[in-house]
């Protein structure tokens, strides 16, 4: 006993509650005892309501014991401590609770299967025999003591040490009268003996950066009224509507009068308004899972389990998704499992060991980007993982996430020079435990979230990425088509006099089109970092920069696959992206801008109206080229098909224009113009086509053609109109 107590006042026990609480005696007696180090006097009050006042050890100053007898003692005693100064509050004994996380729960986190472990660790409001508090657990094996502190006890690391549950290295404690609201982190003294301020690895709410403390939450209180976009979501064909992408960093797509940030609420309001009037389907949100560097943009995530205060609370976020849902928009996070910050108050050697990284900085280590790699062998951490991706759409009623740096994650020699990598088992490159954490990733959440999303970032031609786990693949909805944007890109940046030497890059995406479901992405990574804007990409003099970008918005709508347009690209913004600004709304006053824009929203509402741009995107019978060999001219031209409708794209990537230009069509039909990019609406010249179909005249393998003139720097998107 004198040890207990000589450990407990020093702040080195592992087991509080074997000394504090309540303990009978063979006598009939129970024993109270608690711990105030602060304290000159604590008195209690038995079951009658009659005060007694317990005695402060003679050699371990404040602890503080009595022994009544048992039919005397409340189950859960209250006290009032009187300190050293004068000041009075009353407390409810916190180690007369039993432990308050269940063996199931304990056996399920060890295995890598529980996947509700915001319930588990964290912070959970409970009543606990009609006592209204807060129970904290937290995973830390290597530990020697962990405390909760806040302001409730002065963040007082003595006040109140946790418990640990066995061999399982989680720590808890209920502690009655905490709140939704207050403010807490575990004090830790690590497998060092070093003593360090952690915050809740499972925390779902958290004070304003520089600020680390997490927030006891409320969830329960958030009336959802988006019930019907669910029950659609759960049975919609997603793989056959149009999907196009708005993706948003919240911070810096627009602020208030004064600079600041707006808040969820008035976001979701806004920025849902914008996006319906432009037709896009979803909103992709980069990372909005809490961090502490502005500049990471939410790529260095400290909160797996939080959106970021700096937009408001969690209510406030779910009033977000929630009025998205309503406009029938949905919302898909950017999700970064691929790496976390070193930051000493979170995730990094958070017991004093390498707990959630592997320990070897040849493994656990992104020298590049200075952050750390996951553990994705260690049962608890693929845990942590899943269930914080399975939080942020059962709960949050996320719609889909994409998957952050998926190469980095798949490959152990991923940026690393040789002999700073450790091969496999089979001496290969394959990080072998991260392919196993991402197919039980996305079967575990897909096979329980039906309609939902998982789509990777994944940069390289690992195979099968959208392919089923049992068949080989990874087991993604979908995969950003990395070649067809570097392709695109690197075609219209050359000069439209070179581009006859670059046909292929135009053509070569066929060849893997079908290889996987993808989604053709113009995402922020091409706008910043010296990458410049979307029209500072494009040759030529300011006529023939906005042509051009005409031309890649529509080879990109055309073009089979799922659309996304980062934002400020949809009108153009003539600067590079920064995040600590708003984008550039004024230039919407110019004609260039608001062109790009007409057309953008054009786009949308065609990619949406027509089945053929959209039915069959992951299928080969929905695209043909008619030609895609008139390098010289450089112009392409291809087939869309939908149920029984066909869409023609005919390109002109050069600024000369196409006198009496020939291509075979297969309808012998008046043939419509869906889209011209030259319009006068788009800011372009105003040349029309002049389109003359040519019946009984094969070309292209078409047993019709059509000739047209085809202005310079022009898309056209034709449809043969039935009947005619």
């Amino acid at each position: 006993m004198e040890s207990d107590l000589s450990a407990l006042i020093s702040a080195r026990h592992h087991d509080p509650h074997r000394v504090l609480g309540l303990h009978d005696d063979q006598d009939g007696n129970t024993h109270l005892c608690l711990y105030q180090p602060h304290a000159c006097k604590v008195q209690g009050f038995d079951l009658d309501g009659e005060p007694f006042t317990l005695e402060e050890h003679a050699h371990y100053p404040g602890i503080f014991h009595i022994s009544l007898p048992r039919d005397w003692v409340n189950p859960h005693p209250c006290y009032q401590i009187t300190t050293h100064d004068g000041h009075q509050y009353q407390i409810i004994d916190p180690y007369s609770f039993l432990p308050t996380v269940g063996e199931l729960d304990l056996h399920l986190f060890a295995e890598g299967k529980h996947l509700k472990l915001w319930n588990m660790l964290g912070a959970q409001v409970l009543n606990i025999d009609g006592i209204t508090g807060v129970r904290f657990a937290v995973w830390a094996p290597n530990a020697k003591r962990v405390s909760v502190v806040g302001d409730f006890n002065n963040w007082d690391g003595r006040r109140h040490p946790m418990r640990v549950l066995g061999s399982s290295g989680v720590w808890e404690l209920f502690i009655p009268g905490m709140a939704v609201g207050d403010l807490y982190k575990f004090e830790i003294l690590n497998a060092h003996w070093q003593i360090e301020l952690r915050t809740d690895p499972v925390g779902r709410a958290f004070e304003m950066r520089p600020n680390t403390a997490a927030i006891v939450p409320t969830f329960t209180t958030y009336d959802w009224n988006d019930s019907q976009w669910l029950d659609r979501r759960s049975y919609a064909q997603w793989q056959h509507q149009p999907m196009s992408i708005y993706e948003v960093h919240l911070g810096s797509w627009m602020r208030d009068e004064h600079g600041g940030f707006l808040n969820y609420r008035t976001l979701a309001e806004k920025l849902v308004d914008y996006v319906l009037e432009r037709g896009f389907t979803h909103i992709e949100l980069l990372p909005v899972t809490e961090h502490p560097f502005d500049g990471s943009w939410g790529y260095q995530t400290t909160g797996y389990f939080a959106p970021t205060s700096r937009y408001g609370d969690l209510h406030d976020f779910c009033y977000f998704v929630d009025y998205a849902h309503q406009h029938n928009i949905g919302v898909i996070l950017d999700w970064v499992p691929a790496h976390f910050p070193k930051d000493r108050f979170a995730l990094a050697q958070f017991d004093g060991t390498a707990l959630y990284e592997h320990q070897d900085p040849r493994q656990g280590e992104h020298r590049d980007w200075g952050t750390l790699i996951f553990n994705y062998g260690r049962n608890e951490v693929r845990n942590f993982l899943i269930a914080s991706a399975q939080y942020w759409i059962e709960q949050l009623h996320i719609d889909g996430l994409r998957v952050d740096a998926v190469a980095a994650m798949l490959y152990l020699d991923y940026s690393r020079e040789p002999g700073d990598w450790i091969p496999n088992q089979h001496g290969g490159r394959e990080n072998i435990e991260a392919i196993d954490f991402l197919r039980q990733l996305n079967h575990t959440i897909l096979s329980r979230n039906p309609g939902v999303l998982m789509i990777a970032e994944e940069s390289t031609a690992w195979p099968m990425v959208s392919r089923p786990p049992d068949h080989g693949g990874l087991g993604f909805s979908m995969k950003w088509n990395m070649g067809w944007m570097n392709d695109s890109l690197s075609y219209m940046a050359e000069d439209p006099i070179n581009r006859s030497y670059h046909h292929n890059l135009l053509t070569f995406g066929m060849i893997y089109q079908y290889a996987e479901n993808f989604v053709l992405p113009l995402s922020h990574d091409e706008v910043v970092h010296g990458k410049g804007s979307m029209p500072n990409k494009m040759p030529g003099d300011e006529w023939q920069r906005y042509a051009n970008l005409r031309l890649l918005y529509t080879w990109q709508f055309a073009y089979p696959g799922k659309k996304l347009l980062f934002m400020g690209t949809e009108f153009g913004q003539g600067y590079e992206w920064n995040y600590a600004r708003e984008l550039d709304w004024w230039m919407l006053d110019y004609p260039y801008h608001s062109g790009i824009r007409n057309l953008v929203d054009q786009l949308n509402r065609l990619y949406q109206r027509e089945a053929a741009l959209h039915a069959l995107e992951f299928e080969p019978e929905g695209f043909a080229w008619l030609s895609c060999d008139d390098r010289e001219q450089s112009v392409v031209s291809f087939l869309r098909y939908g149920q029984n409708e066909q869409v023609i794209a005919l390109f002109n990537f050069t600024p000369v224009t196409r006198e009496h230009y020939r291509f075979g069509v297969p309808e012998n039909s008046r043939y419509q113009v869906l889209l011209n990019t030259d319009a006068t609406d788009y800011a372009g010249s105003g040349q029309t086509p002049d389109i003359k179909l040519l019946p009984n005249t094969p070309l292209h393998g078409q047993p019709h053609s059509i000739e047209l003139t085809l202005p310079g720097l022009t898309a056209l998107l034709l449809k043969p109109v039935s009947g005619t």
